[in-house]
């Protein structure tokens, strides 16, 4: 069962949670749709689902940034080395000294 009922019929009757699978919360002045309130036999479940999604948002997103990941890197050998330096050093072994 479902209802949709403003945040005050909330507050002056919180047991409503335990008659309804889910309610909606309406602003009963502007219609505007609030949000959503679970029965708490529902309210595990949703949060497993919820943290499930979160980390499939967190891994698509580490993917997306893997496919660029060590492209700027420098290799050890010009670790200890000024930019100026790393540039001069390319340049010479691109021209083959």
């Amino acid at each position: 069962m479902t209802t949709i009922v403003g945040i005050r019929d909330i507050a002056r009757n919180i047991d409503m949670l335990q008659e309804y699978n889910y309610i909606d919360i309406e602003d009963k002045k502007t219609h505007e749709y609030k949000g959503l309130l679970l029965s708490p036999a529902y309210a595990k479940e949703f949060k497993e689902y919820l943290e499930k999604k979160s980390q499939q948002e967190k891994e698509d997103k580490l993917k997306r940034l893997k496919k660029y990941a060590g492209k700027g890197t420098i290799e050890n050998k010009y670790n200890n080395l000024s930019s100026k330096e790393i540039k001069e050093t390319l340049s010479k072994e691109k021209l083959g000294e």
